[in-house]
């Protein structure tokens, strides 16, 4: 009976302090925008890093301004781009998936970038107590799980020419609410090679193919047209990738071991 009085009391507890119209609505845009208990705004340089691989997990931000990237190193110190980061993204979010652990992936800023660092607990605290942040937060959680997806199926299925087609729109935001960036931020080849798994040379190839078509211009900074969207959508260029030429020594060796067979079987007449 008392466990009873104890739970009725707490339901309208809860009720009244839903119900408090003098409490302010939480607002998720406002918080992250502010700084705060446990959260400040800081500031990064181009080519800084928001933190390292293997460094302590103990916060999350929230990019508000520029872009960066996600990268890994393997054990023999190979690195590859995993994603580019742009305005609106958190990052760091391994931090909250349970006990304190170590970062699986370093955060650069590509070009001078503003961001929210909000600690731990106090991510942990209001995902649990303001359900308008928790929505937003898990809306952001399934976009990347969907991005990531089909990032997995461009890799699988599709040409390295859409592969980089698909970079470069993605970069300039085409697809996403509000006007397009035409104007991506600078990036090298080599970066581009990486996230789409291909060689530099390939990328240049490609390049030069779509600035001829007049899909991008580049001098410095790449620029983007809708145009683009047509490598995406139908097969253009894709013969060079089934048309890459046997190197002579291969081809020699090729050559010269059926010769080879036979004569072993002449011998072994």
């Amino acid at each position: 009976m008392i466990m009873g009085n104890s739970q009725s009391f707490h339901y309208r507890e809860e009720v009244a302090a839903v119900a408090d119209p003098t409490k302010p609505a939480f607002d998720p845009e406002a918080f992250l925008t502010s700084t705060g208990l446990g959260r400040r705004i800081v500031q990064f340089r181009g080519g800084e890093a928001f933190f390292s691989q293997g460094s302590e997990a103990d916060s999350i931000f929230y990019l508000l301004k520029g872009r960066a990237k996600l990268t890994v190193v393997s054990a023999a110190g190979k690195e590859a781009t995993i994603t580019l980061l742009t305005v609106g993204d958190f990052v760091g979010e391994e931090s909250i998936a349970g006990a304190v652990g170590r970062r699986l992936a370093t955060a650069t800023a590509i070009n001078a970038c503003t961001a929210l660092k909000i600690e731990r607990a106090e991510m942990i605290r209001v995902i649990h107590e303001e359900h308008a942040f928790s929505d937003l937060f898990l809306k952001f959680l399934l976009a990347r799980s969907m991005r990531t997806q089909a990032d997995l199926v461009d890799q699988l299925f599709n040409s390295s020419e859409k592969r980089l087609a698909r970079i470069l729109l993605l970069m300039a935001e085409f697809g996403m609410p509000g006007e397009p960036e035409s104007l991506i931020p600078k990036i090298t080849q080599e970066t581009l090679a990486e996230m789409i798994g291909t060689t530099r040379s390939r990328v240049s190839f490609f390049m030069n193919r779509f600035r001829k078509l007049g899909f991008i211009e580049y001098n410095g900074r790449i620029k983007v047209h809708k145009s683009l969207l047509n490598v995406i959508l139908h097969d253009h260029l894709t013969q060079q990738e089934a048309t890459v030429p046997v190197p002579r020594e291969k081809s020699k060796r090729l050559k010269r071991r059926p010769a080879g067979r036979v004569a072993v079987s002449k011998a072994a007449r």
